[in-house]
């Protein structure tokens, strides 16, 4: 199990990775940061709290003066080093925090540990996701929640890129968008654990995503 402390430019990245028509003017320098700032800030809040629009203004500015750095050196791999998994027949569940007190949450948690043991766990301040098996225990599981029937998605896969301490976790999540995207794959989302990060992908593309990033280790 694997729970992730977002940060503000944590934050700020992921919803930019998984927004591509911002990704792309973020890329190009072709936005507002501060006008960027007001429209993603509700969206930065529903994960850590009430934030500074200026703090998300910063986050923003660093996240875009990453990829200047990275065209300098472009010439060696952002995943050198890097180890990948891949794991399909993965569903995303998001449960609301309003739904479930601590206690229930634990005990929810024990359920998927014994149907699952190498489950995802995500913590944000109003939610939490659960990437998981997609099987029949699963599904019996969330039968008693009737509530999640909107906020269960399947057919998906995911991929753990695991790097030394030494690379940036961003920089990573920004370089596997933007390579994938030119072979026509998108990401459907990207989430920071303590020691690797998860993207996931609809799973008709997850075999051919993963031979274009190990391709990208080798080079």
């Amino acid at each position: 199990m694997k729970t992730a402390n977002v940060s503000v430019p944590d934050a700020v990245r992921e919803i930019i990775t998984r927004n591509r028509s911002i990704f792309d003017c973020i890329k190009m320098d072709l936005i507002n940061y501060t006008a960027l700032a007001v429209k993603i800030q509700k969206d930065v809040e529903a994960q850590i709290g009430p934030v500074n629009l200026n703090t998300i203004v910063v986050a923003i500015k660093r996240y875009a003066d990453s990829f200047e750095k990275k065209d300098v050196v472009q010439q060696e791999s952002v995943l050198k080093n890097a180890r990948l998994s891949l794991t399909d027949g993965i569903a995303d569940i998001k449960f609301s925090t309003d739904e479930f007190g601590a206690n229930d949450t634990a005990t929810l948690m024990d359920k998927f540990t014994q149907i699952d043991p190498d489950y995802e766990f995500f913590r944000f301040t109003d939610s939490f996701r659960v990437l998981t098996e997609d099987i029949l225990d699963v599904r019996k599981l969330l039968e008693s929640f009737p509530f999640q029937k909107n906020n269960f998605q399947t057919g998906l896969a995911k991929i753990s890129i695991r790097v030394p301490e030494s690379q940036s976790g961003s920089d990573i999540v920004s370089y596997v968008s933007e390579i994938l995207h030119s072979n026509g794959i998108e990401l459907v989302n990207a989430f920071f654990g303590q020691d690797d990060i998860i993207v996931v992908l609809k799973e008709k593309d997850a075999a051919r995503a993963y031979e274009i990033l190990r391709s990208e280790i080798s080079r």
